[in-house]
């Protein structure tokens, strides 16, 4: 499970996390939505220590936050960013094996769970050896999935993961995620700014804004029982030309 406890959080002098309590239960997916600048990336980034609470408690599996428990939270998360955050002078076979290069691993081993990894991500695997640079952008982000999926962690954090991709590329990458999530039973947290793609990967989506949470539920939930005028113009606003189209 991952959890905060009545967290704040803020920059000069403006909360960017005001006094947020939320749960994700192991094994669920949680899609965390809200506008630029809401605090939903700044609360992620406090389960693995990138951001510390000014008050208030973040934990992952029971286990605090805390300068002296970061080296066990971070062995028991995968975390993927936008665009991948790969290193551009190392190849992709090189960004994957980063994720457990302070624990050890044999070279046999690494290779062992890249193998299963890539069939899981349907990465094409003569694209290990390549730069990040010699690859597409969907290709990028697989890499990024399978570092943060290498050391077979109990939580995956994915924040915007695929913001960046055309259309095609990321309904692809999206429908994979789901089947991974799906498959290999892990706790999952993922940052988006559209609510479409919270509705598609969430179990539940909790909504944002100013650093409190407005409404948690399901997509149904904030679709059919918005709890306020700015949940039901958050909707509104993310409607489809589509959706025109079919009403």
């Amino acid at each position: 499970m991952l959890a905060f406890e009545n967290v704040t959080k803020t920059f000069g002098g403006r909360p960017a996390v005001d006094d947020v309590t939320l749960e994700v239960p192991a094994g669920t997916t949680l899609a965390l939505i809200g506008s630029s600048g809401c605090g939903k990336s700044t609360l992620m980034r406090m389960l693995v220590g990138l951001e510390t609470p000014d008050r208030g408690t973040a934990s992952v599996h029971g286990i605090a936050v805390e300068p002296s428990t970061l080296t066990e939270i971070r062995s028991r998360i995968g975390y993927v960013i936008q665009e991948g955050g790969l290193f551009p002078h190392l190849t992709a076979r090189e960004n994957v094996a980063l994720a457990v290069q302070p624990r050890g691993w044999s070279e046999e081993r690494v290779e062992e769970r890249l193998e299963s990894l890539v069939a899981l991500t349907h990465f094409p695997p003569d694209g290990l050896d390549r730069y990040p640079g010699e690859l597409s952008g969907g290709q990028r982000q697989r890499v990024s999935l399978m570092r943060g999926l290498l050391a077979d962690p109990e939580a995956l954090l994915m924040d915007e993961p695929f913001g960046a991709l055309d259309p095609m590329v990321r309904f692809e990458l999206q429908r994979e995620f789901r089947e991974i999530v799906r498959s290999t039973g892990k706790t999952a947290l993922i940052v988006t700014h559209d609510l479409s793609e919270a509705g598609d990967l969430g179990d539940e989506v909790a909504l944002m804004d100013q650093g409190r949470i407005m409404q948690k539920g399901t997509f149904r939930e904030l679709v059919e029982q918005p709890a306020s005028d700015f949940v039901k113009r958050f909707i509104e606003a993310q409607r489809s030309p589509l959706d025109e189209v079919a009403s």
